[in-house]
């Protein structure tokens, strides 16, 4: 369900990190009305406004999340989903704008989300075009974990990062001796937001494989 806000209740902008900015975005909606389904839907990455907050952005499937955001066009209905990266959409919500367009919504992730990669919100027009898109929320499994898969890479910042399979960044700590520039790898640990380095969100990872 989607509530309105005055402007008063204005909350404050988060800016998050979004990596591959030119990556097409596949949208396969999955909506409660079958005649508002588009099948696909093609978009850019940096053509979508940044939702300017989601709280929390790390829980455990069920967790109920708090989106708002001021910075989208004026619309006549909208429409808030949850998915992955290069993956499909499930609209979980629907509403209108405020008189100022604001826009704020209560989700709740849904129970088929797991720890192996983030979610994103993403909002909708009324015909389902994406027009505003989230940072990504961590699921994590029920010891507070996530696992990522992807490469390590070296991005000059003092610090072992990996890109994983979507293209965000992490910086490890932790467990990390052995792993070098150019590894393909599954990690696991725990996760915290905007880290020391370059502000990427952080893994302390316990424990890691090679992938392939």
């Amino acid at each position: 369900m989607i509530a309105r806000h005055s402007r008063r209740m204005r909350r404050p902008t988060r800016r998050g990190l979004l990596a591959l900015a030119t990556l097409p975005l596949l949208i396969a909606v999955t909506a409660p009305d079958a005649a508002a389904q588009r099948e696909r839907v093609y978009a850019t990455i940096d053509s979508l406004r940044h939702i300017q907050s989601v709280e929390p952005r790390i829980g455990p499937p069920g967790t109920v999340v708090e989106i708002y955001t001021e910075n989208l066009p004026p619309q006549a209905r909208i429409h808030v989903g949850v998915g992955a990266m290069r993956a499909g959409f499930e609209a979980l919500a629907e509403g209108t704008q405020d008189i100022w367009g604001e826009v704020s919504a209560t989700v709740r992730v849904p129970g088929y989300a797991n720890w192996e990669r983030p979610l994103v919100f993403i909002v909708f027009n009324g015909v389902f075009s994406p027009i505003g898109i989230s940072d990504p929320f961590h699921v994590t499994d029920e010891n507070g974990m996530v696992q990522r898969t992807g490469r390590i890479t070296d991005e000059g910042l003092g610090c072992v990062t990996l890109r994983d399979n979507d293209q965000y960044m992490y910086a490890l700590s932790g467990e990390v001796e052995g792993l070098s520039p150019g590894d393909e790898v599954v990690v696991e640990g725990t996760i915290t937001l905007a880290g020391q380095c370059g502000g990427a969100d952080a893994i302390e990872v316990v424990r890691w494989s090679k992938s392939g």
